[in-house]
């Protein structure tokens, strides 16, 4: 396998987990995942949905690298 593919699937799975954790905490503050870009999160939220869009981002940027 290939280092650019490691590292997406990395990526993918740090971004599944986080994911998954922003969803459980969501929910543990009586708040719905989907709304989470409507309302205003406390900082332990914020920031995990910051690290959230960061990885997305990144892992964009190398699949679309790994495209080209």
């Amino acid at each position: 396998m290939s280092p650019i593919n490691t590292e997406n699937d990395m990526l993918r799975q740090k971004l599944q987990a986080l994911d998954a954790e922003f969803d459980r905490e969501m929910r543990a503050r009586g708040f719905d995942p989907a709304q989470a870009e409507n309302v205003a999160l406390p900082a332990h939220l914020a920031a995990l949905y910051l690290e959230r869009e960061r990885i997305r981002a990144a892992l964009e940027e190398a699949e679309e690298k790994t495209n080209d």
